[in-house]
C-alpha cells in the first residue's frame, strides 16, 4: 500500500533541526529509505511530502514518528491511476451507458 505523508514545520523548526534529525535517524536505521518511494519539498520550504510503500500502517508510524516534534503529519492511503488505462476504462464505461 502507498501513504501518501504530507508534513509541515511546526514554527520554529528550522533547516539545521531537521537536516540534524534526519542524519540521527538515518545513523539509528529508522528512515527505512527501501520503503520511501519519493521524498519531495514544496517550493519555498518548509513543508513537503514523501510517498511510503508499505502493508502495514503501524509501519507508517514508525518511520514518522521520530519527527512529529519537528513537524506535523497528514497521512492517507493513496493508489495510482494509470492515465491510458483510466481513460480508456472511462470510455468503455461512457459507451456502455449509452446502450
Amino acid at each position: 500500500m502507498l501513504w501518501y505523508c504530507r508534513f509541515t514545520w511546526y514554527p520554529g523548526t528550522t533547516s539545521d533541526k531537521v537536516r540534524d534529525r534526519v542524519l540521527q535517524q538515518h545513523a539509528a536505521g529508522t528512515n527505512h529509505p527501501e520503503k520511501i518511494r519519493g521524498w519531495y519539498n514544496l517550493a519555498g520550504g518548509g513543508a513537503g511530502f514523501m510517498l511510503v510503500e508499505t502493508e502495514d500502517p503501524r509501519e507508517v508510524t514508525s518511520i514518522l514518528e521520530p519527527y512529529m516534534d519537528l513537524v506535523s503529519w497528514d497521512v492517507h492511503a493513496v493508489y495510482e491511476l494509470p492515465y491510458s488505462p483510466v481513460t480508456e476504462h472511462f470510455k468503455e464505461m461512457a459507451a456502455a451507458a449509452i446502450r
